[in-house]
């Protein structure tokens, strides 16, 4: 049974006015934290066991909750339990990919920080795409018959998988061979394989862009750009190619880090825009819309076009490398605001006005 607005509204309306801002121990939880406590909030970070650390050694946590599985969640009685701590939940990709859009949108009986209905149109790539395409932006060539292959693409696995399994093919045997080698390794499943998306590769430079969006202020501000540290492609490209070719190395293309980026300015005015569209169309399309962090994935070809690939609807690990903000959130926020942050400035000052729903769902 869907989660009814109502049903969250009489919760928060239920609550003190010692918030508790909490997270699952993953993902960009540090900064969240931090920031939570920066603007004067309790912090709850929620632990699978034997992953507490991190929260613990940099204190960013005022109480930790330890799970055996981070599912475990939707259980009655953790849900009861962190409501009475007047607990507001900020979800992140770790969120997505461990407890699920149905668990979301159906049993997490949670006040969640951003609009909960937007995380389905990011983990459906057909949704997903819908949603781009509405809002005029460019994006890879998908290819619906693997038999269609003809020219260099990569296949991605639905769900926030960090790069996962994806793989390079050049036509159809390549991605029968591949994709059967994943199964066999049981790397993806048979969900996976089914509802495998198939994009042209485009050769360019990858641009992570990540906006937040005030409902308060009606408002896309841009936030930061990160490239992702992927393995092991990225040791891959330091072998010479005469050795490439007689390796019997597959690519991979799992994110397991990221690094700061600083666009050209002519750009910029590309970027605002295409983060507006997003945003404008997303009222339209999945009511509230757009609430607070997102990010547009890309790649930027050698016409300085963005082409958009994915799209995420919260909170990117990509913001992780500006906790003490970045040099285009430093312009707006001196000396600086992570996106942790301002997640939390917008949630107090939606308190503070008595506009707190329109924050959370």
């Amino acid at each position: 049974m869907v989660i009814k607005s109502k049903e969250i509204e009489d919760i928060v309306n239920s609550y003190s006015d010692k918030i508790t801002i909490a997270t699952l121990g993953s993902h960009s939880a540090l900064q969240i934290l931090k920031g939570a406590k920066d603007e004067g909030f309790k912090t709850l970070a929620i632990c699978e066991k034997g992953r507490d650390v991190p929260y613990k050694r940099f204190k960013v946590a005022d109480e930790i909750v330890t799970l055996n599985s981070f599912k475990d969640i939707l259980d009655e009685k953790i849900i009861r339990q962190l409501q009475e701590k007047n607990t507001l939940l900020v979800p992140h990709g770790s969120l997505i990919a461990h407890v699920g859009i149905e668990g979301i949108e159906n049993t997490l009986n949670l006040p969640i920080i951003g609009n909960r209905n937007i995380l389905r149109w990011e983990a459906d790539r057909n949704l997903e795409r819908k949603w781009l395409d509405k809002a005029g932006l460019r994006m890879p060539k998908e290819i619906s018959d693997p038999k269609k292959i003809k020219q260099l693409s990569i296949v991605k696995f639905p769900g926030a998988k960090g790069g996962k399994g994806y793989f390079l093919v050049n036509n159809h045997s390549e991605f029968i061979k591949k994709l059967r080698i994943l199964k066999n390794n049981n790397q993806i499943t048979s969900y996976d394989a089914e509802h495998a998306t198939i994009q042209e590769y485009i050769i360019g430079v990858n641009m992570y862009l990540s906006y937040f969006y005030s409902p308060l202020n009606d408002e896309v501000e841009f936030f930061s750009i990160d490239r992702r540290c992927e393995s092991n492609i990225d040791g891959l490209t330091r072998i010479p190619a005469s050795d490439q070719i007689n390796t019997l190395i597959e690519p991979s293309y799992v994110v397991v880090g990221n690094s700061p980026l600083v666009v050209r300015e002519s750009l910029l005015s590309k970027i605002f825009k295409m983060g507006d569209q997003v945003v404008n169309v997303s009222k339209d399309i999945i009511p509230p819309g757009m609430i607070g962090a997102f990010c547009l994935e890309t790649i930027v070809d050698e016409t300085l076009e963005f082409i958009t690939f994915e799209l995420s609807a919260r909170i990117v690990a990509g913001t992780n490398p500006f906790t003490g903000g970045s040099p285009y959130s430093r312009i707006m926020y001196d000396p600086g605001m992570s996106m942790g942050h301002r997640i939390a400035r917008e949630v107090k000052n939606a308190f503070k006005t008595k506009k707190q729903m329109k924050m959370i769902t």
